[in-house]
């Protein structure tokens, strides 16, 4: 580990003291402790130590690690030789990956997250090639590297859905007796989108995927062995969700393309507006309007629908753009953040008192970062780094505002 390195994550974690916080949560790169992907492989020991050094800092200043195994960074090696999550062969290798971690960071990480959006994976990276591997039909004229968005995505979440299987056997099986932790799977919830929704929870409450999604996609949906849907049922101690914004759905008439596609599968059209009037204001991101009271509706429905499972909201926020001409003392000045998360959190109170059973709420995110395709065009930390400055830090508003808020509860 560099000295800069150390020197960052020890700055970072002093601004989440110093913010009041209680736990942070953080993805391990699969490639960094394990370059070559596997155990065969080698174990990089500079990746364990890093890890470990991160680990026992939060801990030291009493903050509980919320540890994401998969977070979309695939090592390319797993890639180029079997396709990665294209291939039941990667259901070991995730397996071998995360009982790897289990054993190095398992004394004290006591929240695990095996996956991180599988919907976002599958349907970003191989149906809208918005995502890497930016695979999609030839006839969508995206420009992709190859695929076929009628199946690969398909493929990708019910592979998807048996490593997060696997990788919960073998901590239940091996670990969880001594560790004493907790272990669940994270999933984007857009209010109102049922089929969003099922396509994950519906194997992970009853084995299979809903009758609504075979009955539109047909022998082009994989299916479960019996074995496959005991083990996926019920695999979680907990439920992550990331909530950021809520979109208007209708009927779309059965698509008249001849060629199928993941993207048109659920016969819905979504939208932002209705009648030109938006759900909400508009963040940066072309994909986020503001809408609070989702996250409510989100919460009850899950608790009425899924028999009440233990949440923590992984996932909330919003951005802004990064305006080169602003000045420091202005781009800090993030009013409509501040405006986001109290209202959410309102909600959030709302459904709580209801009974929902959401014991952890994480912001997105601490630290201004390079947000996928966006790259640095966008901004979503509540602390700001100045890309052409050493990549100092700065507390917004917003990290100000949540300070007094966290001293009050």
């Amino acid at each position: 580990m560099s000295s800069y390195e150390y020197h960052r994550y020890k700055e970072d974690v002093g601004i989440m003291k110093n913010m009041g916080l209680d736990a942070y949560r953080f993805s391990i790169s699969w490639s960094r402790v394990l370059p070559n992907g596997k155990l065969t492989g080698g174990v990089n020991k500079e990746g364990i130590k890093y890890y470990n050094n991160l680990i026992n800092e939060l801990l030291c200043n009493g903050l509980k690690p919320f540890v994401t195994l998969f977070h979309w960074d695939l090592p390319q090696v797993l890639e180029d030789e079997y396709g990665g999550f294209l291939s039941p062969h990667i259901i070991n290798h995730f397996q071998d990956y995360v009982e790897l971690c289990y054993k190095e960071f398992g004394d004290r990480v006591k929240h695990w997250i095996t996956l991180n959006e599988p919907w976002t994976y599958s349907n970003g990276g191989y149906a809208g090639a918005g995502l890497a591997p930016g695979r999609c039909s030839d006839w969508q004229n995206l420009n992709c590297t190859g695929g076929d968005s009628a199946t690969e995505p398909y493929l990708v979440a019910h592979h998807s859905l048996l490593s997060h299987a696997a990788a919960v056997k073998v901590y239940k099986d091996k670990y969880q007796a001594s560790q004493k932790g907790l272990i669940g799977i994270t999933l984007v919830r857009v209010w109102n989108f049922h089929l969003l929704i099922s396509r994950f929870m519906e194997p992970l409450t009853s084995g299979d995927y809903p009758h609504s999604m075979r009955s539109l996609v047909g022998n082009r949906l994989p299916k479960f062995t019996k074995e496959q849907s005991k083990a996926v049922m019920g695999s979680f101690d907990f439920l992550g969700f990331n909530y950021y914004t809520a979109y208007y759905a209708t009927y779309a008439p059965q698509h008249n393309s001849v060629n199928a596609s993941y993207l048109t599968d659920a016969r819905v059209n979504q939208s932002s507006e209705r009648n030109g009037v938006p759900i909400g204001p508009k963040a940066a991101s072309d994909w986020l309007y503001v809408y609070p009271r989702g996250i409510q509706d989100l919460l009850l429905y899950t608790k009425k629908k899924y028999d009440d499972p233990l949440i923590y909201v992984t996932e909330n926020g919003i951005d802004e753009y990064n305006d080169p001409k602003l000045s420091l003392e202005e781009a800090l000045n993030d009013t409509q953040r501040v405006d986001y998360y109290y209202n959410h959190l309102s909600y959030l109170q709302r459904a709580i008192k209801d009974g929902v059973n959401v014991k952890g709420y994480f912001a997105w995110s601490l630290l201004d970062n390079f947000e996928w395709s966006s790259g640095y065009t966008v901004r979503f930390g509540i602390n700001y780094v100045d890309y052409n400055d050493g990549h100092k830090r700065y507390p917004k508003v917003s990290a100000h505002w949540f300070k007094s808020f966290l001293k009050k509860y």
